[in-house]
């Protein structure tokens, strides 16, 4: 059946796009921070080395950039809409049954189904922003930032109060956050149903090449890939850094929080502004400042002002949501919008992937944290440099 003689339903208003894009949000880092406050009872539980748990944290982002990569050509051939209902299908099945495989490789396995139904998300997400608020990309892209950041905020911190309620088990901490990604499913295959074609989709597509040669692409791809690097650092390690420097799983689980739950108002109002500001460079290296001086603190010692540098490292989070902002920003058309998003996220997710995996062979070979925590203060700078690229008023 040609385009010309498919019957066609008539697209649905503002609402249904909204209510979507914050169902989705929600559960993008569902699958991660629900890790890191019960991660020394996975180990337990499942045998699993320091250095496999390095390859756990270090997984979301090989996810992200090798699946990220495929988004494009699914939502040309199926629609965005029905690709992210698939993904966050695979990512309901993953976070179900992930918590109850015996052994190592099993969970790492089921984690990895869950972070691909994610990384699909990931990248079409600012593409139906472009598309269904195209004059309102900061504000939509700081509503969906805030609620990405309340879904992270809730595993982080709820997690453990959760296993604790159904009987201190922690497969039942982790297990239950698949019935947030299920609730998110049906609004995706509604709107899927009224699937037209798009200029994001269907429009003219600056060739690969333009965006492979571009500057302002590798300065986007590489300030995600360090911002990513300083992400899932902190997912993967920051409430065992605070454990293991005398704090209880409790406080560990509601520091981490504190780094999820400033992205709520911050990632809101950074992008908002970022969305008025023609360059987004000032920002870019202000929260590069700010990571800087909170891993420095929890070098020198992190039960010295444990509240303090996770409210730091929660400023530098909001690099983020910044960087989701400056992918439509930076697309000169809707059809470029998509293949930056792929290019910027999937080059950044490559870059990040070594920083998780070589943190927790820092910490395995030295014993300690002072060296990992070392390495990240010195990371800041590239990041600082990449931001001031990328957030300056240049486009593809």
């Amino acid at each position: 059946m040609t385009e010309q003689t498919r019957p066609r339903v008539r697209a649905p208003g503002a609402l249904l796009p909204l209510v979507a894009l914050v169902l989705a949000a929600v559960n993008l880092r569902l699958a991660v921070t629900s890790v890191g406050p019960v991660l020394a009872e996975v180990r337990q539980g499942t045998g699993m080395s320091a250095t496999v748990a390095g390859l756990l944290t270090s997984l979301p982002v090989v996810c992200f950039a090798t699946v990220g990569f495929a988004a494009p050509r699914l939502a040309r051939r199926f629609g965005p809409a029905t690709v992210i209902a698939a993904g966050l299908a695979l990512l309901t099945a993953g976070l179900a049954a992930r918590a109850y495989v015996p052994g190592t490789a099993l969970f790492v396995l089921l984690s990895g189904l869950a972070l691909a139904g994610i990384a699909l998300v990931n990248v079409l997400l600012p593409v139906i922003v472009k598309d269904r608020f195209p004059d309102r990309v900061g504000t939509m892209t700081g509503i969906y930032s805030v609620a990405l950041n309340v879904g992270a905020t809730a595993a982080a911190g709820a997690t453990v109060p959760i296993s604790a309620a159904l009987g201190g088990d922690w497969r039942f901490g982790l297990a239950s956050w698949a019935l947030v990604a299920a609730l998110a499913v049906p609004a995706w295959l509604l709107l899927a149903r009224h699937r037209t074609p798009t200029p994001v989709v269907t429009g003219p597509v600056a060739p690969d090449v333009r965006i492979v040669r571009s500057p302002v692409a590798w300065a986007l791809g590489a300030y995600f890939g360090l911002q990513a690097t300083s992400a899932y650092v902190m997912i993967g390690w920051l409430p065992q850094i605070y454990r293991d420097a005398g704090l209880s799983a409790e406080k560990a689980g509601l520091l981490f929080a504190v780094t999820s739950f400033l992205g709520v108002p911050l990632g809101f109002l950074i992008t908002s502004v970022a969305g008025r500001l023609r360059s987004q460079s000032a920002l870019a290296v202000a929260l590069g400042l700010c990571g800087a001086v909170g891993y420095a603190g929890l070098w020198a010692s992190p039960a010295a002002a444990p509240w303090l540098w996770a409210v730091l490292l929660g400023v530098v989070n909001c690099a983020f949501p910044l960087a989701l902002t400056m992918i439509p920003l930076r697309g000169r058309s809707p059809a470029t919008v998509v293949r930056l998003s792929a290019f910027g996220q999937g080059v950044g997710y490559l870059i990040a992937i070594p920083g998780p995996i070589l943190v927790g062979l820092l910490h395995e070979v030295s014993g300690g944290w002072r060296l990992p925590l070392g390495f990240m203060v010195v990371l800041m700078v590239p990041q600082l440099i990449a931001g001031f690229a990328a957030g300056r008023d240049r486009q593809v």
